[in-house]
């Protein structure tokens, strides 16, 4: 847990990857030390998930490499859970939290893949996967805990660069606060479902085959599909 001192602002800013820190602009750059100054000044009364090294973990894809934008809408409240990519869980940690379950159910349904005993994510990440959530942190235990801090200006403006500079993605949209960018992603092909909560995921998840459809539409755009495999 950082010191009471620690400064999220400026940290949260230089960690940014350089050819994403370009694209965003400085107004956006501002935006990420302002929000970060509001994480500062909750430190002394909330854990904050993720860790800040792991805050903008998902645009370690540049843009112009992604094939599929995944939203999702907040970390993990568990802090063994948030690792900064949407939805993936640490190799290792037990038990999984039920989001993650649920999509390796549907995983298994729609492709038959062997979903094995872990949710990493990092095989789908390697092949430009970007597993971006719609609020960057929360505070353990507290799911929701940061939606009014701004993050919104931010995964809108990284949707922006994705479609000003990567005419060849797929975006896969689960739930409500993910289905805000929908306006943003223009003529970009989308897969929409309910989120894979417990509280949703019957009510439009479960059997929407986002994995099998999202390579179908990845082959329309003279891509290759997208290996969804869990690697061992």
């Amino acid at each position: 847990m950082p010191p009471a001192t620690f400064d999220w602002g400026d940290y949260l800013a230089s960690t940014l990857p350089p050819a994403w820190a370009s694209a965003l602009g400085e107004d956006t750059v501002e935006t990420i030390r302002h929000i970060g100054r509001m994480l500062s000044e909750r430190v002394g009364e909330e854990r904050i998930v993720p860790a800040p090294e792991h805050v903008f973990r998902a645009l370690q894809v540049p843009p112009e490499d992604v094939r599929v934008l995944l939203v999702g809408q907040d970390p993990y409240p568990n802090p063994d859970h948030a690792m900064g990519w949407s939805f993936s869980v640490p190799r290792g940690v037990t038990p999984l939290p039920p989001s993650a379950k649920n999509i390796r159910t549907e995983l298994r349904d729609d492709l038959g893949v062997d979903t094995g005993e872990h949710f990493e994510l990092g095989h789908w990440v390697n092949q430009g996967v970007l597993l971006l959530n719609r609020h960057l942190t929360t505070a353990a235990g507290s799911p929701g805990a940061h939606h009014a801090l701004g993050w919104e200006k931010v995964t809108n403006r990284i949707v922006q660069v994705l479609v000003e500079r990567n005419p060849h993605f797929v975006a896969i949209i689960w739930g409500r606060q993910a289905a805000g960018l929908l306006p943003l992603l223009g003529s970009t092909p989308r897969i929409e479902s309910a989120h894979p909560s417990p509280l949703s995921a019957h009510r439009g998840f479960f059997g929407s085959r986002p994995f099998s459809d999202t390579n179908a539409l990845l082959e329309k755009l003279g891509q290759q599909p997208i290996d969804w495999s869990l690697e061992r």
